[in-house]
Parts: structure tokens; C-alpha cells; sequence
């Protein structure tokens, strides 16, 4: 079995049309045909039911296809980690991260990362913190920032960074506006504005609000940061949402205020696979993270407890 072959393979399942990958993989078709030939000689089975220039995926073509793609991915990183074994110091790092940290803890450690290593680049992917986890898993990446850190997944390690206060945001004209800080209690006859069940940070609120005797009462939904602090910008509600997740966010509409109990934090770190080492260069990003948020956002000892 060739690498070839497997290529030319995952081309035409994904397609599913002969020509349509050999336009894509700039190949004769009769090339690609003669190699999924001997592939399926070679397995002793038939992957493709073969209507013309168009061809369907049989049952154990899709079967097998699952396999070769992580075939492949397996066989990249190889090559990845041989390349960087040359030099850890080049390379190009792959990185996950959730919206609440685009706008200002990313930017600035990865903004200091390449003051010190100019030669190794980024291919950053956004995505939901299930997305996140999901992609370290199938090998599409191998370092992903996420809040909470994962700790009991038996392929994921989960490296704390550092923890972060949650905060209430509220319409300027609320009655609790002028506080300082308010108890979670208080908020329990309030309409709140979340995202949908399934994200994270609905499960952070509504299992804060559990803890201290509540449920509470979502009037609102919202699939994206922006749409949550405008909606509490309009009036429509409130919500409770980690420090940097509010950011820079700037409104003469909103306010926002400490919650001084129960104390609710995240935590925030870099999760990694558990059972296959990640990339030299790699590592070298996974040390200056830690080194920088040691630095910057040092953990107390109530975070260690």
C-alpha cells in the first residue's frame, strides 16, 4: 500500500467523482482509477460502486476511509517532527483558541513569542471549547487554549495557566448598577442572557446559579460574545461572563460587577494530547506559554488549593 494511494483515495471519497479529483490533484483520471484498482486488490475488497465518471463510497469505503485519513495525519506529523528535529526553532506551531481569548491574552503572548523565536509560525484555528478538545483528539491539533481546563479526559492533558474572576454585566440603568460588587443570590429574580445549552459558559452560569439555590431564568440566547453584550447592552437582560471574555469591551450601556460570593472563577491553560508527543517547536511555544503566564498572571495559593 502506497501513500499515493491513499491520497488519490480520500480525493475521490470526498468527492466522490473521478474526474472532479483529478482536476484537483492535477493527475490523469486514468492515473487515480488505476490506483484505486490496485488499492482495492491489494485490501481484497471493492470501496467504490462505480456509476460512470461518478462513483458512490460502499459501506467499507467509509470504513477504511476513516482509517487512511488518520493514516495520513499520522503520517504528516512524522514528517513535521523530523523536520523540526532539525531545528526546534523553526517550524510552524498549530493552535487552538476559544473567542474569549482573541482579544487580548492571545494577541500579547503570541505577540512576545515571535520577538523571541522569529522563525516559527502559527496556524491559529478558532473554535468552540468542545471543537477545541475534539481536535486535539483526531489529531488536527496538538495545542488548544480553553477555559475550563479539561482534567478528567483520558486522552487530554490539561495544563493550568492561570484563573480568572467571572464577572456580572448589567445595563448601566439596572438597579444594581452602582454596586461594587453584589452577592449571586441577588440575582436570582433577574432575566438572563445566554448562550444555548451546550456551551460552556452556559454551563459555567447555570451551575453557579445551582450552587447557591437558583435556576436561572434565561430569557435570551446568543450563539457569539458580541451578540450576549449587546443584547445586555440593549437592556434585554443580564449575564456573567470570565473577565476576558469581557475584555476591552467599552459601552456606555453596560456595567460591569465583581461577584463577591460565591467566588467564581475559571481556569485557563493549554490542553494537549496524552498519548503522542507533541512537535518540537511545538514544545518550545508549550514552554514559553507557561514561562509568560508565570510571569504575568501568577497562580496564588488559593488557585493551587
Amino acid at each position: 500500500m502506497e501513500f499515493r494511494q491513499l491520497k488519490y483515495f480520500i480525493e475521490v471519497a470526498e468527492r466522490e467523482h473521478m474526474s472532479g479529483a483529478a482536476d484537483h490533484l492535477h493527475v490523469a483520471q486514468s492515473a487515480i482509477s488505476r490506483q484505486i484498482t490496485n488499492l482495492e486488490k491489494e485490501l481484497g475488497v471493492q470501496l467504490f460502486e462505480r456509476k460512470g465518471r461518478n462513483v458512490k463510497l460502499l459501506p467499507i469505503g467509509k470504513l477504511f476511509l476513516t482509517h487512511a485519513k488518520e493514516a495520513i495525519k499520522a503520517i504528516d506529523y512524522a514528517k513535521e517532527q523530523m523536520d523540526e528535529y532539525i531545528d526546534p526553532k523553526r517550524g510552524t506551531v498549530k493552535i487552538g483558541f476559544p473567542t474569549s481569548l482573541a482579544s487580548s491574552l492571545l494577541p500579547q503572548l503570541l505577540s512576545e513569542f515571535k520577538v523571541a523565536y522569529p522563525d516559527i509560525n502559527f496556524q491559529l484555528r478558532q473554535g468552540t471549547y468542545h471543537f477545541l478538545i475534539e481536535a486535539v483528539k483526531q489529531r488536527e491539533l496538538n495545542l488548544a487554549f480553553i477555559g475550563p481546563v479539561i482534567t478528567d479526559d483520558p486522552l487530554i492533558n490539561g495544563h493550568t495557566l492561570f484563573y480568572e474572576k467571572m464577572y456580572l454585566l448589567i445595563p448601566n440603568q439596572h438597579r444594581l448598577a452602582k454596586r461594587k460588587s453584589i452577592y449571586l443570590t441577588e440575582l436570582k429574580e433577574e432575566d438572563f442572557v445566554l448562550f444555548p445549552k451546550g456551551y460552556i459558559f452556559e454551563k459555567l452560569v447555570v451551575d453557579a446559579c445551582y450552587s447557591v439555590g437558583f435556576e436561572p431564568h434565561v430569557t435570551t440566547q446568543g450563539e457569539d460574545l458580541d451578540a450576549i453584550k449587546g443584547m445586555v447592552a440593549a437592556g434585554i437582560g443580564i449575564t456573567i461572563l470570565p473577565e476576558s471574555a469581557i475584555g476591552e469591551f467599552q459601552s456606555h450601556y453596560t456595567v460591569k460587577i465583581a461577584i463577591s460570593s460565591p467566588d467564581l472563577r475559571r481556569s485557563v491553560g493549554i490542553i494537549t494530547p496524552k498519548h503522542r508527543k507533541i512537535a518540537p517547536s511545538e514544545n518550545v511555544f508549550f514552554q514559553f506559554s507557561q514561562d509568560y503566564f508565570e510571569k504575568n498572571h501568577p497562580m496564588s495559593d488559593d488557585d493551587l488549593t
